[in-house]
């Protein structure tokens, strides 16, 4: 039940209750219930509202910055991340597999106030030996979600 539930409010938070408990086949109070005991589990760990700021009137910049580290002995992947995480620009960090260590996800009003966060705060942070960072332009998906309309194909059609 929990897999199904977490699949249906990932994608729609907002989704009534009794909507959920409807599809589920269980009671409304099943739901509450069940919601409760995730959310005090740590399995939700919040709701989030996703905004696309391309179509609103305010300045957002995002970026994405891999980061390189060479940890020290008894400070892990785990200390480094959590330095990182504190800042309130940025948005996510995860710690990855392959040619760097950690994706962070960095959000601010400008390319200059992204770069200068980079090269003041996070590129001075120990363990820190190299970052590269990747100016998000544009999204077309985002957590599951078509952020534009497919284009209709406005060819016409020729026969011969």
């Amino acid at each position: 039940m929990r897999e199904k539930l977490l699949s249906i409010i990932e994608k729609n938070s907002r989704m009534d209750l009794g909507e959920l408990a409807i599809i589920m086949g269980v009671e409304e109070t099943t739901i509450v219930s069940e919601m409760e005991a995730m959310e005090n589990e740590g399995i939700i760990c919040g709701y989030h509202t996703m905004i696309d700021w391309e179509k609103v009137d305010v300045d957002k910049v995002t970026a994405l910055v891999e980061v390189h580290v060479t940890p020290q002995r008894g400070r892990g992947f785990e200390q480094i991340a959590e330095r990182i995480y504190q800042f309130p620009e940025v948005e996510s960090t995860y710690l990855m597999s392959g040619g760097y260590d950690f994706l962070v996800t960095l959000a601010g009003k400008t390319l200059k106030e992204v770069s200068m966060f980079v090269t003041q705060k996070l590129s001075t942070i120990e363990d820190v030996t190299g970052t590269t960072t990747h100016f998000i332009l544009k999204k077309y998906k985002d957590h599951g979600t078509a952020l534009t309309k497919p284009r209709k194909d406005e060819r016409e059609q020729v026969i011969l």
